[in-house]
């Protein structure tokens, strides 16, 4: 028994002798270790590429990675290009001078256009007050100036509306009953029709016409102040339309009412230099007297 604990003790320090030593012999070095990933890489490489690396064959099967005429071709076709660019930034700038300078152009001429009316609205007054009390204590207003020429007398106010449109056009027949209620001299229920009338067709090519004919009716009715407003008002909601140009006249014709020439002869001003190559004939033949009455320079 006491021999073979002997033998067993003996060989179990053998074994734990030699154990380290093995265990050393069996693990590879570092250097073995990166030659067989080197090796392992070589056969990867021949089997994915035949034909050599990829540096060597640029992605085509027999063909070298660039010849002397694919460079010169593609150097013409990078030249092409950057000359396109050149025009297209060229006429870029050129089309970006051009909104420039016509923006500025616009800012003036809405500026300018703004300095005008202002110089309307803003002027300080001369003899308002009289004429102020009388319309506020319900007093008959003094008797206007003689009326020009072009008032109820203008061929083509008096016509109105032809009858064919009142027939077809409901807007036509509805300005042409405010119209004969204004010509006949009532002229609360005209200013009540017109007013009706722009609320209801804001758009219609008669709304410039029933603005217009709204202020005149406030004049004949004594309101000059009124009047003023709304003429000022169509003048400035729609230049462009048909009786702009008329509610200009007779904004003048409003301020003399109020004892303002100096502003009627800026309305008359503003006329002549916005409409000067489009003024109407009765409006055209007016004007002298109407700026000779307020004495305009």
């Amino acid at each position: 028994m006491r021999f073979r604990s002997t033998l067993s003790l003996a060989a179990l320090a053998a074994a734990l002798a030699l154990s380290p030593a093995t265990a050393q012999k069996r693990q590879p070095t570092p250097e073995q270790r990166i030659e067989r990933l080197e090796k392992q890489v070589r056969q990867v490489q021949k089997q994915v590429f035949p034909k050599g690396q990829p540096a060597d064959t640029a992605g085509f099967s027999d063909d070298p990675a660039a010849t002397q005429e694919s460079v010169t071709g593609l150097n013409g076709r990078l030249d092409a290009i950057e000359r396109q660019l050149s025009d297209i930034v060229r006429q870029s700038e050129e089309n970006g001078n051009r909104v420039a300078v016509m923006e500025s152009e616009l800012a003036r001429l809405r500026a300018d256009q703004d300095r005008r009316i202002r110089a309307l609205e803003t002027a300080p007054p001369t003899s308002t007050e009289p004429a102020q009390a009388n319309e506020d204590e319900g007093a008959e207003a003094p008797p206007p100036p003689s009326r020009p020429k072009v008032e109820k007398r203008d061929a083509e106010l008096t016509s109105a509306v032809p009858a064919s449109a009142t027939a077809t056009d409901p807007a036509e027949a509805a300005y042409d009953e405010a119209f004969q209620l204004w010509n006949s001299g009532k002229y609360d229920q005209a200013i009540k029709s017109l007013q009706a009338f722009t609320k209801k067709y804001p758009d219609h090519r008669r709304t410039s016409w029933a603005y217009n004919l709204t202020g005149r009716a406030m004049l004949d009715k004594g309101q000059p102040r009124a009047a003023a407003e709304a003429l000022l008002a169509n003048y400035r909601r729609d230049p462009k339309g048909e009786r702009a140009q008329d509610s200009l006249f007779y904004l003048g014709q409003a301020l003399m009412k109020l004892g303002q020439p100096g502003q009627a002869c800026k309305a008359y001003e503003e006329l002549e230099d916005v409409y000067s190559s489009s003024l109407r004939a009765p409006l055209k033949a007016a004007l002298p007297g109407a700026k000779s009455s307020a004495k305009c320079s």
